[in-house]
C-alpha cells in the first residue's frame, strides 16, 4: 500500500467527543487551522471539565470484581441536568505544579497554591473553553460511533449517534472525522482476588474503589485497607490515616518510598492474597492475616472502555482494556486514521501533550503534514509494543512527556505548515518536571499552602547546570 501522502483526506465536518481537557484542546486547534467548515463537540455533562467537574455524589454502582472494558458505565446521577460521576474528591491537589499544569496560551490565575485544588483546575478550564464554547452541545452522550462508506464516491466517513440527556431524544450525524476526547478515568479495574466475590456478597460496602472516594469522615475510627500506592493511593491513605483506626494499611504490589509512607502515615503490607468472608478478614501473601476489616479502597486505576466504537472489531478498539489497539503514535487508527485519540498517554503532564497532540492531528487532517504508509505505521505500533512493558503500552517513562513536546513543536516549526503553534518547554520547565513529584511531597508535608517551588526550596539552578 502506498502513502497516505498520494491519497489526501477531504475533512470537512469533524466530531469531537469529549470537553474535558482534551477535547478542549483538540477543539482549539482544529478551529484555529481554518480548514474545517464544521466542528461539533458533544459532552454528556452540563459543563466542561472532564475529569475535573466534581460531583459531591459518588458512583452509584459498584461492580466487583471488575476486569471488563465492556462494564455497563456508570449512570448519571438522578438529578437535572444529568450528572456523570467523577474521580475528584474533596482535598484534591494536582500533583503537578501551576506552571506545567496549563495550556500554552493562558496562565492559571495567580495567586493559586503552586499545586492548585481541583476547583481552581475547573474555573481555569471554564476560562479556558470560551473560545469553543459556541461549539460545544452539553448534556449529549454519544452512543455509537459507526464507520459507513458511501455507495457514491467511495469515501468512509462516521455516523455519529447522540443521546440527548434532557429530552432521551436521539439523533444521528454524519462526519468526515471523529476525535475521541473522552478520557481514560470512568470504567475502574478491581482485580479478581480469590474470596472477593464471596466477600462482597457477604459484606456489601465494605469494598470500594477510589472512583467513590470524596472525604475521610466516613472512614473515622475504622480499620482501613487502602491497595496501591501510586498518587491516589497514597493521598487517600495520608487523608484517612487522620481519623481512622490507625495506621491505615497500605497493600502494594512494590515498595513505597520512605519519605512517602512517613508522609501518609500509613503501614506497609503485601499484596492482598485472598479475601476471607467468614471472619471479614484478609489473607496478605506473607501470610498475614487481618480480621474484622470495616474497608478496602482498591486505588488500582482504570481500564481503557469505549462502548460507542464497538462496532469497531478489525481489530477491536480494545481487548483487556490496558490500551487502545491499532493505533499510529498513540494517536491516528491505523486502518481508518480519519478517528483520533488525543490524551491516551499516562504518566504525562496532560495538558500541553494534548495540544501537541491536537497540533499534529489538525495539521494532519488538514493535508500538511502526511501520514507514512499503512506499513510504516504497523512497524511502528509493533514496536512500540515491544519497547514497552506489557500492559503498559500508553505508560510514558521519566522524561518522555518533555522530549515529545518540545520534538512535536520543533517539528512542526521545520515543517513551516500554518496553524496554532503547540507548546514548547523551556529548560526551566523541563527543570521543573525533573523534580515536581519531591516538591509535591514538600508541598504536603507544608500544609498545601506553598505558591511557588522556590518555598518548597527547589529553586531552578540555571541552564545547563
Amino acid at each position: 500500500m502506498g502513502s497516505y501522502e498520494k491519497h489526501p483526506f477531504t475533512i470537512s465536518s469533524i466530531a469531537v467527543i469529549g470537553a474535558g481537557p482534551c477535547g478542549l484542546a483538540a477543539a482549539k486547534y482544529l478551529l484555529a487551522q481554518n480548514a474545517f467548515q464544521k466542528i461539533d463537540i458533544y459532552e454528556q455533562q452540563p459543563e466542561v471539565g472532564g475529569v475535573w467537574y466534581y460531583s459531591p455524589s459518588p458512583p452509584q454502582t459498584l461492580p466487583v470484581p471488575q476486569v471488563k472494558p465492556d462494564c455497563p458505565p456508570d449512570p448519571p446521577l438522578p438529578q437535572n441536568p444529568p450528572v456523570f460521576p467523577s474521580p475528584m474528591y474533596e482535598l484534591l491537589h494536582t500533583n503537578i505544579p501551576r506552571g506545567l499544569m496549563r495550556f500554552s496560551d493562558l496562565p492559571i490565575p495567580e495567586p493559586t497554591p503552586i499545586y492548585p485544588r481541583r476547583e481552581h483546575i475547573q474555573e481555569y478550564l471554564v476560562e479556558y473553553s470560551k473560545e469553543v464554547r459556541h461549539l460545544i452541545q452539553f448534556s449529549s452522550q454519544v452512543v455509537d460511533v459507526r464507520l459507513r462508506r458511501d455507495e457514491g464516491d467511495g469515501k468512509e466517513r462516521w455516523d455519529v449517534e447522540v443521546l440527548s440527556l434532557q429530552t432521551s431524544e436521539k439523533r444521528t450525524t454524519t462526519y468526515d472525522a471523529v476525535v475521541v476526547a473522552s478520557g481514560h478515568y470512568a470504567t475502574i479495574y478491581i482485580p479478581n482476588v480469590p474470596g472477593i466475590t464471596d466477600f462482597h456478597a457477604a459484606h456489601p460496602g465494605v469494598i470500594t474503589h477510589s472512583k467513590h472516594y470524596r472525604n475521610p469522615t466516613p472512614f473515622t475510627g475504622k480499620k482501613v485497607v487502602v491497595v496501591g500506592n501510586a498518587a491516589s493511593g497514597l493521598d487517600i491513605a495520608s487523608q484517612i490515616n487522620t481519623v481512622c483506626r490507625k495506621p491505615v494499611l497500605l497493600s502494594v504490589q512494590h515498595p513505597t518510598p520512605e519519605p512517602s509512607l512517613q508522609w501518609c502515615g500509613a503501614e506497609e503490607v503485601p499484596v492482598i492474597e485472598e479475601f476471607l468472608p467468614s471472619e471479614r478478614g484478609i489473607r496478605f501473601s506473607n501470610g498475614r492475616v487481618e480480621h474484622d476489616i470495616d474497608a478496602v479502597i482498591f486505588a488500582t486505576g482504570y481500564l481503557y472502555a469505549y462502548p460507542f466504537l464497538s462496532s469497531l472489531t478489525n481489530p477491536p478498539i480494545v481487548t483487556d482494556g490496558r490500551r487502545v489497539c491499532g493505533l499510529y503514535q498513540h494517536i491516528f487508527r491505523i486502518d481508518q486514521p480519519t478517528l483520533a485519540f488525543i490524551g491516551l498517554p499516562i504518566k504525562v503532564v496532560p495538558f500541553p501533550v494534548a495540544e501537541s497532540q491536537a497540533a499534529l492531528v489538525a495539521r494532519t487532517w488538514a493535508n500538511l503534514l502526511p501520514l507514512p504508509s499503512v506499513e510504516v505505521m504497523r512497524k511502528w505500533e509493533e514496536d512500540e509494543e515491544k519497547a514497552r512493558q506489557e500492559g503498559k503500552f500508553h505508560v510514558w517513562g521519566e522524561g518522555e512527556d518533555s522530549r515529545y513536546i518540545n520534538e512535536v513543536w520543533e517539528a512542526i516549526e521545520r515543517s513551516g505548515t500554518p496553524g496554532k503553534k503547540p507548546p514548547r518547554w523551556s529548560p526551566e520547565q523541563v527543570w521543573q518536571r525533573t523534580v515536581y513529584g519531591k516538591a509535591k511531597l514538600a508541598f504536603e508535608l507544608g500544609g498545601r499552602t506553598a505558591t511557588s517551588l522556590e518555598e518548597l526550596g527547589f529553586v531552578y539552578p540555571g541552564e545547563g547546570e
